[in-house]
């Protein structure tokens, strides 16, 4: 097909007086296409699909909403309702032309920068090293559009407490909000609908009501809507991360703490040589400060007090002032825990840092418990690393045996190493290299081997020795 300048060209060329045989030579085109250049008058032809088929948009109308918007079920109507043969994809063309069903990719409207009138937030995966281990950390940031202030805080998970809790510690660190907070279309705030016809959740609604702001979700494929927050995510990995060392989560976010708020806040942007902390003065005035108290995010939970005293809450034990087992109410807040009995508060807890798991906590100035939780969890790492330590065959025989997982393998660790303190340790390698010989996975018969070897080898055990790391029993070795 020739480009339109050329079919100009010929036409012009024709109408000036010259021949369709110079031109065909001149402009290196056949004549049969000079010919037909010029009866078309040099424009662009308007080619028809000969395998289009005609369907009366208004019965495409009529279906779409009889069918709820299915074109599957709209296809199978056409040809067996109105006879019309027509393949599924000429179909769903036809609808997508009409604009039914989903909204045209449109261009995107520019927003100004108007002081006071948005903030936006998002979230963004990572992977980092504490110390020498890799894990996966989720960053969140909430960005003020016309200030460009940042608040940056990572987690190892984020749900919709996490949310609430960062939001409340962004907006209460600056103690003013906007009245309009960007997000695209995450089910941690919105219950259903996208863009323009998402309906957030009555939770999160009446939470950002306390602070005078409401959520708004960006329509799909419209991340620029918050361009802001998307580039504060690409200086996050250009300006924060590099040449940075982090020994665990809560290092990480003393670090970010410190470069959103001081460093970052006072530094010039690079084009319009903006300083955010100025630029929030001067934004404030346009703002929705928050009232003096905003109760923080919490989380409640029923707990029982075990016979020892003790209530779980998130994988630790937390010590319940009192002589009697009653029932508590615990809540959870961002940064520390509170145990309530009959609307009288207990105690308070600071919340342990990232990891902790399985620990006891008293309150400061009460004496320990002499006594353990009654679902405290029993690991048996320092158990498997002496075992695995006392020679190479037991090493094996442990790679061997430790596929099962949960209280089964702490069993068999258990009674494995409380075997292995009770018997000689050349007996006990000799019991053990043969039971991996044979794969025999049940204690009794491990004993039953130490027994057999015992009595074909009238082997004597030697003279006890006191082990003081563990217990008072006597020990062979």
């Amino acid at each position: 097909m020739k480009d339109a300048n050329k079919r100009k060209a010929i036409f012009l060329l024709f109408n000036e007086g010259m021949g369709v045989r110079e031109i065909s030579r001149k402009l290196h085109v056949s004549t049969n296409t000079v010919s037909a250049i010029i009866a078309q008058k040099g424009e662009m032809p308007e080619l028809a699909r000969k395998d289009k088929i005609h369907i009366d948009p208004e019965l495409l109308r009529r279906l779409h909403i009889r069918c709820e918007g299915y074109a599957q079920r709209m296809h199978e109507m056409l040809e067996e309702e109105e006879e019309i043969k027509i393949g599924y994809s000429t179909l769903t063309r036809n609808i997508r032309e009409l604009g039914l069903g989903q909204s045209k990719n449109q261009r995107c409207d520019q927003k100004p920068d108007v002081p006071g009138a948005e903030m936006q937030h998002d979230t963004s995966p990572y992977t980092v090293k504490f110390g020498t281990t890799r894990v996966k950390v989720i960053g969140s940031v909430i960005y003020m559009r016309y200030s460009k202030l940042r608040y940056l805080k990572f987690y190892r998970s984020f749900n919709r407490f996490a949310m609430k809790c960062f939001i409340h510690e962004a907006l209460t660190f600056w103690g003013y909000a906007a009245p309009d907070c960007i997000i695209d279309n995450t089910n941690l705030a919105r219950l259903r609908g996208t863009g323009r016809d998402a309906v957030i959740t009555p939770e999160m609604k009446q939470f950002a009501k306390q602070y005078g702001f409401k959520f708004i979700c960006h329509e799909i494929n419209h991340a620029n809507r918050k361009a802001g927050n998307e580039r504060s995510f690409y200086t996050v990995e250009t300006n924060f991360f590099p040449g940075r060392t982090f020994e665990n989560l809560e290092d990480m976010n003393r670090q970010a703490f410190d470069w959103a708020t001081i460093r970052m806040v006072n530094k010039p942007k690079s084009k319009t040589k903006l300083i955010p902390a100025k630029a929030f003065e001067f934004e404030q005035s346009f703002l929705r400060k928050l009232p003096p108290y905003v109760t923080s995010p919490y989380l409640a939970y029923g707990r029982g007090t075990d016979q020892y005293g003790y209530a779980s809450i998130d994988g630790n034990f937390y010590w319940v002032p009192g002589t009697s087992r009653f029932d508590v109410k615990v809540l959870q807040f961002c940064d520390h825990v509170d145990i309530y009995h009959k609307r009288k508060k207990l105690a308070e807890y600071e919340l342990p840092p990232d990891g902790v798991k399985n620990e006891k906590f008293s309150p400061e100035g009460e004496p320990k418990s002499r006594y353990q939780p009654k679902n405290r969890k029993k690991p048996t790492a320092g158990e498997e690393k002496i075992l695995r330590s006392a020679a190479p065959e037991v090493d094996a025989y442990l790679d061997f045996v430790l596929t099962m997982k949960g209280k089964s393998r702490h069993r068999f660790v258990r009674q494995l190493y409380s075997l292995h303190k009770k018997t000689a340790l050349p007996l006990f390698v000799k019991a053990i290299e043969r039971a991996l010989k044979y794969r025999v996975i049940n204690m009794d018969t491990i004993e039953n081997i130490i027994r057999l070897l015992m009595r074909d080898s009238n082997y004597e055990l030697p003279l006890p020795e006191v082990n003081h790391d563990f217990t008072n029993r006597p020990v062979y070795r």
